[in-house]
C-alpha cells in the first residue's frame, strides 16, 4: 500500500502536478446475513481503492480508482491531470503542510473471530424470540471488517492506519396477527464481541417499543408541547446542526443563521456538541481528513456558546472562518444533570420521539415532519404508541428551549448521546 502510493505521487509531480495527494485503502469484510429470522448467507468481500488529488495552476482534479496495479495508476494519473487542466481556478483548493507523521495501528487487534460472531449472531436471534415475540426480524447483519489506509502528499504529509472492529445493523417490526408496527432499525459498531448485542445501546428498548407499537393512537387535536429527543433519533437534532449551519455548504453560501456567530451563544447553556473521534467510545475512528490533517476532538458548541465551525481546509479558505480538525460525523451531547424519569415527571404533553420522517431544513431552520416509532407523553407518564403525528419547529429557536438533557447517555460505538428535551414544539394529527 505504501508502495503504490508513493508511486502516484510522484507519477503526478512528474505528470505536473504544484500539489498532490494520494491515498490507497484496503479493506475487508465478513458478514452473516439474516432475512426473516433465518440465516441466509455469509459473505467476504474485498475492497481495494486508490483517491488522487492534483492541483495544477490552482485547479483541481480528483480521481478515484478500485485498481492498483501499475498500469491503472498510470492511467489514473493522467485522467487527474487532465480532469485539473480543465477545471476552473479555485484559490480556496490546498493540502495540508507536514506538521508531524504518524501510524494508527490497532495495539490490540485479535483477527476475525467468526465463530464468535456466529454465535453471537445466534444468540441475539434467539434472543429475540424469547424476549419479544411479537418482534419480526426483517433483515439483520452482523459483520468483521478490517481495513487499512495509506495517505501521503506532496507536502511530506504520510499517515497510515490499520484498525478491525464488528457491527450489527438490525431493521424489525413489531406483529400481532394482522397488525403490525412501522419498521425501526437499529445497530452498533463493536471494538469486541464480549458483550450479547441485545445489550448495545438502546437496543432492547427499542425492541420492546416495536412490540408495543403495534397499536397505536391518533392525537386528535393540535397543540403546542415538548418533545424528548432520544439518542436513536439522531439526525432531526445533532445530524441537522452539522449538515445545515456549520459545514462547507451552509457557511460558503452564507445561508447559515449562524455564519457570524462564532464565540457568541446560540443555544441554551445546558448543551454542550462536541465531535470526539479519539474518544474511547468510538469504534473505528478516522484518523486523517481528506486534505491531510490528523483528526481530533473538537468542541462545537460549549455551554451554549458557539466555539467552532466543522469546515474543512477548502471550506475555511473560501469563508476566511477557522478550519476544524475533526469528522463531524462522530458527535457527543454532554449529559445533563436530570435523570431521564424526572424529565419524563415534567412533561405536562409531548412526545417521545425514536425517530423522525421529514425533509432537511431550510435557511431559516423550520422542520416538519412524522414522528415514527414514538410514543405519546401526558400528565408525566409514557403512553400510548403514536400513530404518525406532525411535529413542526424551529431548530435553532427550539435549541434556545432545551428543558433538560439526561444524565443517561447512550453510545453505538459512532455517537454519545443523551436524551434531550426542548420545548414549543407544534403537535398535531388529524
Amino acid at each position: 500500500m505504501n508502495d503504490a502510493a508513493i508511486y502516484a505521487l510522484e507519477a503526478l509531480k512528474k505528470a505536473g502536478a504544484d500539489k498532490a495527494t494520494s491515498c490507497v485503502s484496503k479493506s475487508r469484510k465478513d458478514a452473516f446475513g439474516v432475512l426473516a429470522n433465518a440465516f441466509a448467507d455469509l459473505r467476504t468481500t474485498f475492497s481495494d481503492s486508490l483517491t488522487l488529488k492534483a492541483l495544477v495552476g490552482g485547479r483541481n482534479g480528483v480521481t478515484v480508482i478500485n485498481k492498483l496495479d501499475k498500469a491503472s495508476i498510470d492511467e489514473a494519473v493522467q485522467n487527474c491531470i487532465t480532469l485539473a487542466k480543465s477545471a476552473e481556478p479555485d484559490e480556496a483548493e490546498d493540502i495540508a503542510p507536514l506538521v508531524e507523521n504518524k501510524d494508527f495501528f490497532q495495539p490490540d487487534a485479535k483477527g476475525a473471530d467468526m465463530d464468535g460472531l456466529f454465535n453471537r449472531s445466534k444468540e441475539y436471534l434467539q434472543q429475540v424470540r424469547d424476549e419479544f415475540p411479537k418482534i419480526m426480524i426483517e433483515e439483520f447483519t452482523s459483520s468483521y471488517n478490517h481495513g487499512e489506509q495509506t495517505y501521503v502528499n506532496s507536502n511530506g504529509v504520510c499517515f497510515n492506519t490499520r484498525g478491525e472492529w464488528y457491527t450489527f445493523q438490525s431493521m424489525f417490526v413489531g406483529k400481532d396477527g394482522e397488525k403490525s408496527s412501522s419498521f425501526n432499525y437499529d445497530g452498533a459498531n463493536l471494538k469486541f464481541l464480549t458483550d450479547p448485542f441485545m445489550d448495545a445501546g438502546m437496543h432492547r428498548q427499542l425492541l420492546s417499543e416495536a412490540e408495543k407499537s403495534v397499536s397505536t393512537r391518533m392525537v386528535e387535536e393540535k397543540f403546542t408541547g415538548k418533545i424528548i429527543v432520544t439518542p436513536a433519533c439522531d439526525d432531526i437534532l445533532w445530524q441537522t446542526l452539522m449538515y445545515n449551519f456549520l459545514s462547507d455548504r451552509p457557511l460558503i453560501e452564507a445561508t447559515s443563521r449562524w455564519k457570524d456567530a462564532l464565540n457568541t451563544q446560540v443555544t441554551d447553556t445546558k448543551l454542550t456538541l462536541r465531535a470526539t473521534p479519539r474518544s474511547p467510545h468510538v469504534v473505528a475512528t478516522p484518523c486523517f481528513t481528506a486534505a491531510g490533517y490528523e483528526i481530533k476532538d473538537v468542541d462545537f458548541i460549549k455551554d451554549g456558546i458557539l466555539k467552532s465551525f466543522a469546515l474543512s481546509l477548502y471550506g475555511s479558505n473560501k469563508t476566511g472562518k477557522p478550519r476544524a480538525d475533526t469528522a463531524a460525523s462522530h458527535i457527543q451531547v454532554a449529559a445533563g444533570n436530570t435523570p431521564l424519569a424526572e424529565i419524563i415527571k415534567g412533561v405536562d404533553r409531548g412526545i417521545l420521539l425514536n425517530r423522525f420522517s421529514g425533509g432537511s431544513p431550510g435557511a431559516s431552520g423550520d422542520i416538519s415532519g412524522v414522528a415514527k416509532n414514538s410514543f405519546l407523553i401526558e400528565n408525566g407518564k409514557v403512553t400510548d404508541a403514536l400513530q404518525e403525528t406532525m411535529i413542526a419547529f424551529n431548530i435553532l429557536d427550539a435549541l434556545k428551549s432545551i428543558s433538560a438533557i439526561s444524565k443517561e447517555q447512550i453510545t453505538n460505538g459512532v455517537t454519545q448521546l443523551p436524551w434531550c428535551c426542548i420545548d414549543g414544539i407544534t403537535i398535531s394529527g388529524k
